[in-house]
């Protein structure tokens, strides 16, 4: 692959760069950070970084790191906090309504402030993704399989009732989140190939097993696994009906992001009056369904979902308020408690309760009552400032994306290329990725799902699915 030298690196991180030289000028810093997300990927898609891989056309290639994984991850990390900062500036929409609650004088230099950091780990993490690509991958094994969509439903349930079964069982807890993430991405994935190889039986079966898995991530109470099972399905039927389908995806998408956090919210409080999750699907459906306010009330929904949980920054404010004028940065201790969380709750029965370890920064920063039930985890980037500030933040983003790299690189080499490397393996075992979250949880799904990865690959060995060329 043809590297464009190391000298171009820096302009990475010029947006930051700038808006810390007007730092003094809260609207215009936080303007240039944020606007500098959009920048970064502007220069590594057009190639002025480094020359992107080619070894397929791009349609062909969505989920290698550089593509899905850098715009999910950094897009949701680094511009998401634009809707907080025009509520904080008093709009709605794009409607002027003034300021409904009061705002602390400060608040323009504190969004400024960690917008910055914001813009600081996207160039770090996209610095990350570039060093680490090394296309195109030497073969050393060759996929066998006369039908797709046959080895994806095949793949797909085998793990789906294996996850659930290991959920129940101690010793094998730790593969459960890998088996069922894998099913989910095999399952949908085969709907695609169904259509493509005009598979009657498999259509059938795939249909049911997409319905099966919209069906689960409406009762998990999270909108990520409907809005990925919908994209999955639309990044793989691109290569079949190419840009035609751009138009109905864009739309779909567009109705669940204006929908989900309605339903979402319905559903998590009928949850929380003691209903199943089952009877507070249907009912919050119907309340949907039969709302006569629908439009308004679907506004509102997302508007407060689009301010507060859809962007992360309030919650760091906070963080960088507390840390280290008030908290002193956790140098190692996050990362120490990350190696631990690796070791199986079976095999140390002492093991601390990593929701409630990852949960004491969140109270002793003061950004929730140790009293409530409310979850406020800190994200990655906020765990790397929590531990070394500013030089945390460039270290832990540079290797998140360098390692993501890597490890999808090293799926591709073990499972014989890109689609059932990346597309499969990488994308089922390694979702978490996709959007981070604190250390310790990430620090565990990784080592498990690079177990997963290497027990599959002998499976596939064994059954002749895979070979040696």
């Amino acid at each position: 692959m043809k590297r464009t030298g190391y000298t171009r690196y820096p302009l990475l991180y010029v947006p930051f760069l700038l808006a810390w030289l007007v730092q003094s000028l809260p609207h215009g810093s936080y303007l240039l950070a944020w606007l500098g997300s959009f920048f970064i990927f502007f220069i590594c898609y057009k190639g002025f970084i480094r020359k992107l891989p080619d070894d397929m056309p791009v349609v062909e290639q969505l989920l290698r790191p550089i593509f899905f994984l850098h715009v999910v991850f950094a897009d949701y990390m680094a511009c998401t906090s634009i809707f907080y900062y025009l509520n904080a500036l008093g709009f709605e929409y794009f409607s002027y309504i003034g300021n409904r609650y009061f705002f602390p004088e400060d608040l323009y230099k504190s969004i400024a402030t960690c917008q910055r950091y914001y813009v600081l780990g996207h160039a770090a993490f996209a610095h990350g993704l570039i060093a680490g690509m090394s296309y195109p991958q030497k073969k050393h094994y060759k996929l066998y399989a006369p039908s797709m969509s046959n080895l994806l439903l095949g793949i797909s349930f085998i793990c789906l009732p294996l996850g659930y079964l290991f959920s129940k069982i101690g010793a094998l807890n730790q593969f459960s989140v890998q088996l069922s993430g894998l099913s989910f991405v095999s399952g949908t994935i085969a709907l695609a190939f169904a259509i493509k190889e005009k598979k009657r039986a498999n259509l059938f079966a795939s249909c049911g097993l997409f319905a099966l898995n919209m069906i689960t991530a409406l009762n998990s109470g999270f909108k990520e696994p409907i809005i990925i099972c919908v994209l999955l399905l639309g990044i793989f039927l691109l290569p079949v009906y190419g840009k035609k389908i751009l138009p109905l995806l864009f739309s779909i998408l567009l109705v669940l992001f204006f929908v989900l956090p309605t339903f979402i919210g319905d559903f998590r409080k009928i949850v929380r009056e003691g209903a199943d999750a089952t009877t507070a699907r249907n009912e919050s459906l119907n309340n949907i369904i039969n709302n006569d306010n629908l439009i308004s009330d679907l506004e509102e929904d997302n508007w407060a979902f689009l301010t507060i949980r859809l962007s992360e920054i309030d919650m760091f404010i906070q963080y960088t308020k507390s840390t280290p004028d008030f908290v002193p940065f956790y140098k190692d201790k996050i990362l120490l408690d990350g190696l631990k969380t690796i070791v199986p709750r079976f095999f140390w029965p002492g093991k601390p309760n990593i929701e409630q370890l990852v949960m004491t920064r969140a109270y002793s920063a003061g950004v929730v009552n140790p009293q409530s039930v409310v979850s406020a985890k800190p994200a990655f980037i906020v765990d790397c400032y929590l531990s070394y500030g500013v030089a945390g933040i460039w270290i832990g983003l540079f290797l998140y994306g360098y390692l993501a790299q890597k490890i999808s690189l090293l799926a591709e080499r073990l499972f014989g290329g890109y689609f059932m490397g990346s597309a499969v393996v990488f994308s089922g075992l390694f979702q978490i990725l996709w959007r981070g979250n604190s250390f310790e949880f990430l620090m565990s799904a990784v080592f498990w799902s690079l177990v997963t990865l290497f027990i599959f690959r002998m499976i596939f060995k064994a059954r002749g699915i895979l070979y040696k060329i």
